[in-house]
């Protein structure tokens, strides 16, 4: 290879020593003619200068190669991943194209290298990666599992690799990328010795001052450290081994950046940390004995030293949903200190070594509904297959085919349901950009509300102070909480609107000089066609109907009402008719009537739609006038008129005696025509003191009548005497007040 300007003398060999290596590590997967052509291809891209040195001065060749030592001999991939691997960066920089590489070396690789370079473009993206939604949507993006793992042993050989760069920011930068992206994605997929690795060297290059006082304290209990656990394990060897069980154990100390998480969330000092290893007990039992022989020798060592039960983790009876299958106890060992003993079989301890249950939420890291079963499937597809981690060459990624993953020009990343529009997107940011919205620029598109978004879109979203929300929006958007968002804003725009509408109304009022009835206003609204209020204040506010014209209908309305009132229609079964002059519409300060805060003498009328006398149940309702009508308490208008004008309503009660005053009231009267029953009925009204006929009108139809009396009366206590003796003549069904 003619590479003596590329390479220094140290890189060369280590180029060839790597290369062995992989040939050493792969060569029963490699094709013929693979070596041959890969090694053409690098000479030809290096001699033409087309691939540089990265930002650490880092060989991309020999970088390159480490990394597919490690994506070999860590992970277990093979040919695809490492020739994926050596020629990305040639199709990065256009020196080749995934076609050509598809036919020189096969689907496989092409589909690695389009995963790896998708995945950079994403990179770019988003300056923003410190968060559990980047993660995901990584994962999502890449498709091919492969490339998640590739990126995970890209950046382990990194972070080895830049320990002596002096570019100390950028080394920084990776580092916390490592702590918050790789470590956690390692952890996902149970590449537990990559993920301690990661911790360590990020911490080793963030915060370098706690990553060596603790790496210090930990050399100088090393021989300590040892001493006691060989103490431990003495013991519980001899009794395993007189049980006749088959194990080995293992002593574990805990990681550096393990080890600084417990100083910080118990705050304190190192010397503190009481578990800074654990013991491994691992059993080679055949499977049909195997939770048999964990619990056995989990009673020999609780036997031995006092175990902490609240630090009992059984995961043999019910393993973890990801497959991970272990009994863990604290137990306290010499010298009163508390060692965590694990017990598993060999079989369980491979699974778990080689990263394949993926006990990702081990000791409190939580993630996305649905990881498990995948990471289960992922578990099942390996154990079932012969080939091990070779199936993982073949299995993709769709654990996030019902998201999408969006950005904002800063590159802050979203999640969404598939399926949602800019909207939706516009609303999930906050409600007053929703209800401001007009459309968006997607990937520096202009588009509509409607334009659905797909994972990886750059959204910018376009608003106008004269947007508000409009009915149809419900057709556009997708998600359950853009939907409630918008039928909030309608409803409150609504009451707004509704608000300025009865404001206006009012107002004219006023400056008409007209007198404001609640029930005249009911009645008129009905016979326009409006169903309910809202409707007739948002016809106001829509200017569909003139405040003017409704008012003119109005005054029409109360018209006809009097005339209605007044007049009185004589039909009897008997020809009988009477009708004397009606009384003015009652206002009155002489009876006793209690308004308020005890407040008497105050200028008030009888609603006539309830005709309230002495003794009534009664409340007031302040008029727009400024007027005060008295209701009775079950007036057909009450419950309205407590809903919508609650501020409007004032106490009110009779009090004393009844002064004289005789109020009208209406009755109703039903029962069989016979002959003499009007006569009867008038007879009992004439007879009775203080109460006085005004005008009857009598109905009669199939041998049935029905009669409305108007009469005078002074107050409820003559009105229900008299109610009682209606009730007792021959022939009468009902007697009821109006």
């Amino acid at each position: 290879m003619e590479t003596d300007e590329f390479f220094t003398t140290d890189e060369k060999g280590l180029l060839f020593k790597l290369y062995r290596k992989l040939l050493q590590l792969s060569g029963e997967t490699l094709l013929k003619g693979d070596c041959k052509k890969l090694k053409t291809h690098l000479v030809n891209t290096i001699k033409n200068n087309h691939i540089q040195r990265d930002t650490f001065g880092l060989n991309p060749v020999i970088k390159d190669m480490q990394t597919a030592v490690i994506v070999v001999e860590e992970i277990g991939m093979k040919r695809a991943s490492i020739f994926g691997l050596m020629l990305h960066d040639s199709v990065r920089c256009g020196i080749c194209t995934t076609e050509e590489v598809e036919r020189n070396y096969g689907e496989d690789v092409a589909g690695i290298i389009r995963g790896l370079i998708r995945v950079n473009e994403l990179y770019s993206k988003s300056p923003i990666i410190e968060s559990e939604n980047f993660r995901n949507f990584l994962l999502s993006f890449a498709e091919d599992m492969r490339v998640i793992l590739i990126m995970i042993a890209d950046r382990v050989n990194i972070m080895r690799q830049i320990k002596h760069c002096e570019n100390d920011n950028a080394r920084r930068q990776v580092a916390n990328e490592a702590a918050y992206l790789y470590a956690p994605l390692a952890h996902k997929l149970g590449l537990y010795k990559l993920k301690s690795e990661l911790e360590d060297l990020s911490l080793k290059y963030s915060e370098k001052e706690r990553y060596y006082h603790i790496k210090e304290k930990l050399n100088e209990t090393k021989a300590s450290r040892d001493k006691y656990i060989a103490a431990f394990i003495a013991p519980i060897q001899k009794k395993l081994e007189e049980a006749g069980l088959k194990f080995h154990l293992k002593g574990r100390t805990k990681s550096i950046h393990s080890i600084y998480q417990k100083m910080k969330k118990q705050k304190c000092p190192f010397e503190s940390v009481y578990d800074l290893f654990a013991i491994r007990v691992i059993l080679d039992s055949a499977q049909e004995k195997e939770k048999l022989e964990c619990w056995q020798a989990y009673s020999i060592v609780t036997d031995m030293y006092q175990p902490n039960p609240k630090r009992l983790r059984d995961w043999l009876s019910v393993p973890k949903s990801n497959g991970y299958e272990s009994l863990h106890i604290t137990v306290m060992g010499p010298e009163g200190k508390w060692v965590e003993v694990q017990i598993r079989t060999e079989r369980m301890d491979e699974i778990a070594e080689r990263g394949l249950a993926a006990h990702w939420r081990y000791k409190g890291i939580k993630g996305e509904t649905g990881i498990d079963e995948w990471l289960t499937s992922v578990r099942e597809a390996l154990e079932n297959s012969d080939n091990g981690l070779e199936a993982m060459d073949r299995f993709k990624l769709d654990l996030y085919e019902d998201e999408v993953f969006v950005f904002t020009p800063k590159g802050d990343l979203f999640k969404l349901g598939k399926g949602s529009t800019v909207l939706d997107f516009a609303f999930h940011i906050h409600t007053k950009l929703g209800c401001k919205c007009i459309g968006a620029r997607v990937n520096n598109k202009n588009v509509q509300l409607k334009h659905i978004l797909q994972s990886g879109d750059q959204v910018e979203i376009m608003t106008s102070n004269t947007q508000t929300p409009k009915q149809d929006w419900l057709n556009i958007v997708t998600t359950s909480k853009a939907r409630t968002k918008i039928r909030q804003a309608l409803k409150e725009m609504a009451a707004r609107q509704h608000a300025f509408a009865k404001e206006t109304l009012e107002r004219k009022f006023k400056n008409r000089k007209m007198e404001y009835d609640e029930a005249t206003m009911m009645r008129l609204i009905k016979r326009l066609g409006f169903k309910v209020v809202t409707d007739f204040y948002q016809a106001i506010a829509d200017e569909v109907l003139d405040v003017n014209e409704f008012l003119d209908k109005y005054l029409e309305q109360q018209r006809r009402d009097n005339d209605v009132h007044d007049e009185i229609i004589y039909r009897s079964a008997e020809g009988y008719n009477l009708q004397q002059g009606m009384p003015e519409e009652i206002q009155t300060k002489e009876d006793v009537l209690v308004i308020d805060q005890n407040l008497k003498g105050l200028d008030f009328k009888l609603a006539r739609c309830c005709s309230p006398i002495y003794g009534d149940d009664v409340f007031g309702f302040v008029s727009v006038t400024g007027g005060i009508k008295i209701h009775r308490s079950d007036c057909p208008n009450a419950s309205d008129l407590h809903s919508r004008f609650g501020y409007r309503i004032v106490k009110a009660r009779w009090a004393g005696k009844s002064q004289g005053t005789q109020y009208p009231i209406t009755l109703r009267v039903v029962g069989h025509d016979d002959i003499g029953i009007v006569t009867n009925i008038t007879s009992i009204i004439a007879k009775e003191t203080g109460i006085t006929l005004r005008s009857i009108g009598i109905d009669s139809n199939d041998g049935l009548f029905s009669g409305t009396l108007t009469i005078m009366v002074g107050d409820t206590g003559r009105l229900e005497a008299l109610l009682k003796k209606l009730r007792t003549i021959k022939g009468v069904k009902q007697v009821s007040r109006n």
